[in-house]
C-alpha cells in the first residue's frame, strides 16, 4: 500500500472521528439549548395561568397557539409538584402525534387545588435546529473537503524528490553505466537521503569496476599458469624415460590440476555471473540448442551406454546464448556424470518448461541443499559446482528451477516462462 494511501487514510480517520465528536457534542449543546428554551417559555406560560386565574376569577380559554395545549384536572390535594419532561402527544389542534416537553405544577383556584397540564411542541424548534444545523454541517464538509484536497496536493509536491530519487534507483543498471543525476530539495531529510544514495551508487560503481578488473585478471593470471604445468606435464608423461611409480605420481598430479582449472573456472564463472558481466539477451530456439548440445555429448553418452530420450516442442524464448549454453552444458554434464552404466537420460520441453531426467545409484538428493555450492554425494568425482552454476544463470534469467526424484529418477525441472 503507498504512503499517500495510508496517510490519506488515516487522515481520513481522525478527521471523521474529529467530525462525529465535534458533531455528538454539538448536537447535544444544541439540544440542551431548545430544552432550556421551551422549559422557560413553559414557566412563564405557568405564570401566566396564575396570574390570569387570581386577577380573573375563571381558568384561561384555550389559545390561538397550536403549539401550545393547557388542561386542567382535579386532584385530591395541592402539593409543591412540578415536573418537566419529554413527551409524546397528539394534538388536536393538527390532529397530528408531536414530540414536545410538558410540565405538570399544582395550583390551588378558589380553594379548588388543580393540577395544570402545559405541551409545548419541539417541532418549530426542531426546524430552526436543523436549518442550524445544516447551515453549519454543509460548510465544516466544503472546508474538510478542500482540506483534504490541499492536502494532497502539498503532499504530493513535497514528496516529488524522493519518487524522482527512487525512480533513478529503480532504472539503475551498473552495466549501463547509469548516472545518478542530484535532486534539488528544501526539505532537509530528501537532501540526506538524495546525498546518500549519490554517495552509495558511486561506491557501487567502484567495487563493480574493481571487481570486474580482478574478474578478468585473475581469470587470465590463474589459467596461464595452470596451462603451462598442464602443458608439462602432458610432454613428461609422454616421455619414455619415467618409471611406473614416477608415472602414476604424475598422473595424479595432472588430475588434481585439471580439478583445480575446473574450479578455478568455475567459480571465476559464478562471480561473472552473480555480477551481471555476461550479458545480451536474444531470440533463441530452445529444442534447438537440446538437439546441437545432445549431438556435442554424443560420444560420452556412447562411451557410458546410456540411452537418451529427447522429446522437445518448438520454444523460442530471450535470454542470453552464452549463459543458456553453459546451462544446457551442465545440465546433461550433470545427468551423465551421475548416471548408472546402461541407464537412462530423458530430455523433455512442453509448456515452456525443460526437465532433465537421469537415473542414477543414489536415493534422493537434500532438496535444501543441492543447489549449494561444492554440495557432492559420497563418492562423487565432480567439484561440486555444476548445480550452483545451473541456480545462478536460473535466478539472473528469471527461471524457476526445482529438484524432484521420482525412482529411480532425478528430476530438474526449469520453468522457462
Amino acid at each position: 500500500m503507498k504512503l499517500f494511501t495510508i496517510y490519506n487514510r488515516m487522515l481520513l480517520v481522525v478527521l471523521f472521528g474529529g467530525f462525529i465528536t465535534v458533531g455528538a457534542f454539538f448536537y447535544q449543546a444544541l439540544t440542551y439549548i431548545l430544552n432550556s428554551t421551551i422549559d422557560e417559555g413553559l414557566n412563564e406560560e405557568l405564570m401566566e395561568v396564575r396570574e390570569f386565574m387570581h386577577s380573573r376569577n375563571h381558568a384561561p380559554a384555550p389559545k390561538g397557539d397550536k403549539n401550545l395545549i393547557i388542561t386542567f384536572e382535579n386532584i385530591p390535594n395541592a402539593t409543591d409538584y412540578k415536573e418537566i419532561k419529554d413527551t409524546v402527544f397528539f394534538n388536536p389542534k393538527k390532529r397530528v402525534t408531536e414530540s414536545g416537553r410538558y410540565l405538570k405544577a399544582d395550583i390551588v383556584f378558589e380553594g379548588r387545588p388543580l393540577r395544570v397540564l402545559i405541551i409545548n411542541s419541539k417541532l418549530p424548534q426542531q426546524k430552526q435546529f436543523q436549518l442550524i444545523f445544516f447551515a453549519i454541517l454543509i460548510p465544516v464538509l466544503i472546508l474538510f473537503a478542500v482540506l483534504i484536497y490541499i492536502n494532497h496536493y502539498i503532499l504530493k509536491k513535497m514528496w516529488q524528490p524522493f519518487r524522482h530519487i527512487l525512480s533513478q534507483i529503480k532504472t539503475f543498471n551498473l552495466n549501463k553505466e547509469s548516472k545518478y543525476i542530484n535532486v534539488n530539495s528544501s526539505v532537509d531529510e530528501f537532501t540526506e537521503l538524495d546525498e546518500s544514495v549519490s554517495a552509495m551508487i558511486t561506491k557501487i560503481g567502484e567495487d563493480f569496476r574493481e571487481i570486474k578488473l580482478f574478474t578478468e585478471n585473475a581469470s587470465h593470471e590463474m589459467m596461464t599458469p595452470i596451462a603451462v604445468i598442464n602443458s608439462k606435464l602432458d610432454n613428461i608423461l609422454q616421455s619414455n624415460t619415467l618409471r611406473e611409480e614416477d608415472s602414476q605420481s604424475l598422473q595424479d598430479l595432472y588430475m588434481a590440476i585439471s580439478k583445480l582449472n575446473k574450479i578455478s573456472h568455475s567459480l571465476l564463472l559464478l562471480v561473472k555471473i552473480e555480477h551481471d558481466l555476461l550479458t545480451g539477451a536474444e531470440e533463441l530456439s530452445v529444442n534447438e540448442m537440446i538437439l546441437q548440445k545432445a549431438e556435442y555429448f554424443r560420444e560420452l553418452i556412447f562411451e557410458r551406454h546410456l540411452h537418451l530420450t529427447i522429446e522437445t516442442a518448438n520454444t523460442t524464448i530471450k535470454t542470453s546464448r552464452y549463459l543458456f549454453d553453459i546451462l544446457l552444458n551442465n545440465l546433461f554434464s550433470n545427468a551423465i556424470r551421475h548416471n548408472i552404466d546402461s541407464g537412462k537420460i530423458n530430455v523433455l520441453l512442453k509448456d515452456g518448461k525443460l526437465i532433465f531426467e537421469n537415473t542414477g545409484q543414489l536415493g534422493p538428493l537434500q532438496e535444501d541443499k543441492v543447489f549449494e555450492r561444492f554440495y557432492k554425494t559420497a563418492g562423487s568425482e565432480g567439484i561440486g559446482l555444476g548445480l550452483a552454476i545451473i541456480k545462478q544463470i536460473c535466478n539472473k534469467q528469471n527461471f524457476d528451477l526445482k529438484y524432484e526424484y521420482r525412482a529411480p529418477f532425478h528430476s530438474f525441472i526449469i520453468n522457462l516462462n
